[in-house]
């Protein structure tokens, strides 16, 4: 059983906490899911008020965190409101008995007022990112990522980069298959890609245009990811000059078409390591890495393991394979 403490005081969002309680509070396991435990830790038992007319009813006290295997922060109302003090001695007591804390959104401030964030990188809605910076000089506030780890504490950008954020946790902790079955639930993607950048242009006609093919491209690579692209091919499918198409792409997407082209079969990579017993040379080649050697490098680059020892630790056992959403 995966513990999962929700820290809940007054002012945080209902949208946060609707987020983690859909990733961690939602029973899946007939879809293969492992099982969590998310509990609603608060420093009384009263009803804690949230924007709305809502309120969000605790079932655990402030020393629970300390003994979860993940804490989460939800984003807040207003960041220039002071968080009580016991909620920031909880936060402090679970980083101290090493577990892991994230904070989605505005969380980033109070991680930051109880002394988590100072002298590690950090990330907020990009709205607020020159404000947590100017209140929290010992932060390393990098205004682009959707989110961020600096030494088992994560931060992430605004509203849905929590999703991002919930979700990854799940497919580091669990497995790809395990994240990808919770986002296939809440109609959303496993993981995307870029930063934060992207959603900042205003839109116009001709970047609405420029997204549609775009995204047929990226549909295609994603239907053909065991053959060889190139940003040459992948431009002239879009009708674009390379030049022009990974300007676009970046301005889409977030990041560079070969980095997103990587993820994607690192993604894929995962889930046939966890869900079939091809060789691994097999899945190299169906995934577009060529070579065995060429797929063990990227795994060492972005996911800090080999492909063997990620089977090792996340294969599913025969006939567990979950059902559609």
């Amino acid at each position: 059983m995966y513990r999962v403490a929700l820290l809940a005081f007054p002012g945080i969002r209902a949208f946060d906490v609707s987020v983690i309680t859909e990733v961690w509070g939602t029973g899946r396991t007939l879809r293969g899911v492992p099982p969590f435990e998310l509990r609603r830790a608060a420093a009384d038992p009263a009803p804690v008020p949230m924007a709305g007319g809502l309120s969000l009813t605790p079932d655990r006290g402030l020393d629970w965190p300390a003994r979860a295997d993940l804490v989460v922060v939800p984003g807040i109302e207003d960041p220039s409101v002071s968080t009580p003090a016991p909620v920031l001695e909880a936060l402090r007591r679970a980083h101290a008995a090493g577990t892991p804390v994230a904070a989605l959104c505005a969380g980033a401030f109070v991680l930051a007022e109880a002394g988590l964030l100072a002298g590690r990188r950090a990330v907020t809605h990009w709205h607020l990112a020159a404000r947590l910076q100017e209140r929290h000089p010992a932060v390393a506030v990098e205004p682009d990522a959707l989110f961020i780890e600096d030494s088992g504490i994560w931060t992430s950008a605004g509203t849905a980069a929590g999703i991002d954020l919930c979700l990854h946790l799940v497919r580091t902790t669990h497995g790809a298959e395990a994240a990808a079955t919770i986002a296939r639930a809440m109609v959303t993607a496993p993981f995307r890609t870029g930063t934060q950048a992207q959603f900042i242009e205003r839109p116009t006609p001709r970047a609405d245009r420029e997204a549609d093919a775009l995204a047929a491209v990226r549909a295609h690579a994603l239907e053909h990811l065991d053959e060889p692209h190139t940003v040459a091919g992948l431009a002239a499918r879009a009708g674009m000059s390379p030049r022009t198409f990974a300007r676009r792409f970046r301005a889409t997407t977030g990041t560079t078409p070969l980095h997103w082209l990587i993820t994607q079969r690192l993604a894929a990579a995962q889930r046939l390591l966890e869900q079939t017993d091809h060789p691994i040379p097999e899945v190299a080649r169906r995934t577009g890495f060529g070579s065995e050697v060429t797929m063990r490098q990227h795994f060492a680059a972005h996911l800090a393991t080999s492909p063997r020892d990620y089977r090792a630790a996340f294969r599913q056992p025969a006939g567990s394979s979950p059902t559609a959403s």
